[in-house]
């Protein structure tokens, strides 16, 4: 088995290919969670109020999703009270049993990217010798655009702990063909000859369901570009960012599916967080309030992603 393969069951488990991004937005966190902080120095009462609110979402959701994923800039942008909180986070939502997915997109080259490799997915050497995980996500999302020597660092990780990648192939962004839809001399677009290599990684780590732990983030507003990178990758699970808020819809992500219902996890984060509520009501609601929103926002996401699956593909797994 590989971490994908913990991934596949999750998702089989909870009927829900899915995934809550955890972007703790102090302008949009509901005002509850700000006037429970007890008197500290700033950062620290900020870091107290990421954590607090980052755990209530897990609590939510935990059964009812496989995997969350969070968003380093969030926490990291309030310094080291920020990256404790993170850290926090990451092993409360480990602990209840998510599969956790770090948004980073992390590279570099020589010993930076194996640092970056060890912080985020390995383990780091201590000064009494000892070698413990720092981080500890079980997926990492990594940026390709340094070349094979920035990912091969990661994969050697990635099998030596049983974790995984995403790597940037399609992103969801408006303006991400300015970069990625760029055709090389070889007639491929930059994404595609991305999926390339990407594939080719794959292969040879596949695990019990199929799918490899080297996986792939593949945008849900390009549904056309994902056919096509779906046949280049037909190994790489894909991490669909892009439904919901950046105006992707369930029969949108379709192409990123496979013929079994698994295939690719689909990101919702500002969907779940904030844009089911007006900024009123963020500003009215109790905590209470607040968690059964999210949680009426993940079910009906839940709803709408596998009703379509469900009438489309006859082989579902789950």
């Amino acid at each position: 088995m590989n971490i994908t393969d913990k991934l596949c069951d999750k998702i089989i488990k909870t009927k829900n290919p899915s995934v809550i991004g955890l972007d703790p937005d102090i302008s949009k966190i509901p005002e509850c969670y700000k006037n429970n902080v007890k008197s500290k120095s700033p950062f620290e009462a900020v870091g107290d109020m990421l954590f607090e609110f980052s755990r209530d979402i897990i609590d939510t959701v935990s059964e009812l999703v496989p995997a969350v994923k969070p968003q380093i800039a969030f926490y990291e942008k309030y310094g080291s009270y920020g990256v404790a909180a993170f850290e926090k986070t990451v092993a409360y939502a480990k602990s209840k049993g998510l599969v956790v997915i770090e948004d980073a997109k992390r590279n570099d080259i020589g010993n930076t990217v194996k640092a970056y490799a060890d912080g985020h997915l390995g383990r780091v050497e201590l000064l009494d010798g000892s070698y413990k995980p720092s981080v500890d996500a079980d997926f990492l999302t990594v940026t390709p655009f340094l070349g094979s020597e920035s990912i091969k660092p990661f994969i050697d990780v990635c099998v030596k702990n049983s974790k995984g990648i995403f790597v940037l192939v399609k992103t969801s962004n408006t303006s991400s063909g300015e970069i990625q839809d760029v055709v090389a001399s070889d007639g491929m677009t930059i994404s595609q000859s991305i999926a390339k290599y990407v594939s080719k990684q794959a292969d040879t780590y596949t695990g019990e369901h199929g799918y490899s732990s080297i996986g792939a983030v593949v945008g849900a507003t390009y549904p056309e570009e994902a056919v096509t990178l779906g046949k280049i990758m037909p190994k790489s699970y894909f991490l669909v960012p892009g439904y919901g808020a950046q105006g992707g819809c369930a029969k949108d992500i379709l192409p990123c599916f496979n013929e079994d219902g698994l295939g690719a996890i689909v990101n919702s984060s500002r969907g779940i967080l904030y844009t089911h509520m007006s900024d009123e009501e963020r500003t009215q609601c109790s905590r209470e309030e607040y968690i059964a929103s999210v949680k009426e926002a993940t079910l009906q996401m839940r709803e709408n992603i596998y009703s379509v699956l469900k009438n489309e593909f006859l082989q579902m797994r789950y």
